[in-house]
């Protein structure tokens, strides 16, 4: 048995509930409960947060979904004993395990889980409530939109453990910082508050930390409004334009325009706006 498929097996044994999950109607709330050790991302948790979040995308009733963790901290990020035991693992000649097992997991899991989130036509939310540090900041990088607790702090952990900006996260702080800029956020590792991070366009809000699940409720909120065909359309043309061509860009939404002429939506919203006037 290799490595990658003993975390497998340890964590669909873990028996501790460590992601919970609560449902109202049309939105879930995921929440990260592993408090005492900053909610890493062991087998366990990974284990359960992906097969969660399999089931509620699959569910067409379903059309937000928000991830938290449970006080103090969001997410500390990869478990530091399977990173090293996995790592030992690999560097010892007799053991079976190899590179592969380390890329299997980086690409099933925390990948499988980041491809997820943005494929799916629910809209995912991160209610950021402490410290998100290396990929649970890539999983909250990951989402649509990111509100924050007054109390978060981001923390690029990578380089401090001889790693690259994994799970998309390169990606993703290039294009919101620009090279330079996140070249020295890797090599500082230095840590983001809320306040900066909504100077630097990382979160779209900050709150209070006992409002921040109801601002993520709001968030919810305005996006029932919607009928469910424009946000679900909205969503992957927004992420296929960051690297598309304005013309790219302008062809996807003729297309994607012309489809929502079919709605029923559509007239009933024009003829209430007309009302108003």
């Amino acid at each position: 048995m290799t490595r990658y498929t003993e975390l497998l097996s340890q964590g669909a044994s873990d028996q501790r509930r460590l992601v919970h999950v609560e449902r109202d109607q049309a939105r879930a709330v995921l929440t990260l409960c592993d408090p005492e050790r900053l909610n890493p991302l062991s087998a366990g948790l990974m284990v359960q947060l992906q097969a969660h979040v399999m089931d509620l995308t699959a569910d067409p009733s379903l059309r937000t979904i928000v991830i938290t963790g449970q006080d103090p901290a969001f997410c500390a990020g990869g478990d530091l004993d399977m990173i090293e035991s996995g790592a030992t693992a690999i560097q010892t000649a007799s053991d079976p395990s190899d590179t592969t097992d380390a890329w299997r997991w980086i690409r099933r899991q925390f990948g499988g889980l980041v491809r997820t989130i943005t494929s799916a036509d629910k809209i995912f939310i991160a209610a950021v409530n402490g410290t998100a540090a290396g990929v649970g900041l890539a999983f909250a990088l990951a989402c649509d939109v990111i509100i924050a607790s007054e109390r978060a702090v981001l923390v690029p952990a990578f380089g401090r453990l001889g790693l690259v900006p994994e799970v998309g996260t390169s990606w993703l702080l290039t294009r919101r910082l620009g090279y330079q800029s996140a070249m020295a956020l890797y090599i500082t590792g230095r840590h983001i508050d809320a306040a900066e991070a909504s100077q630097l366009g990382l979160v779209q809000e900050v709150h209070p930390h006992h409002e921040l699940l109801h601002a993520a409720q709001r968030w919810c909120d305005r996006i029932s409004m919607f009928p469910p065909h424009a946000v679900e359309m909205t969503k992957p043309l927004l992420r296929a334009a960051v690297d598309a061509t304005w013309e790219q860009s302008l062809k996807l939404e003729e297309y994607a325009e012309a489809n929502c002429f079919s709605t029923t939506a559509l007239p009933a919203a024009a003829a209430a706006i007309k009302q108003r006037r």
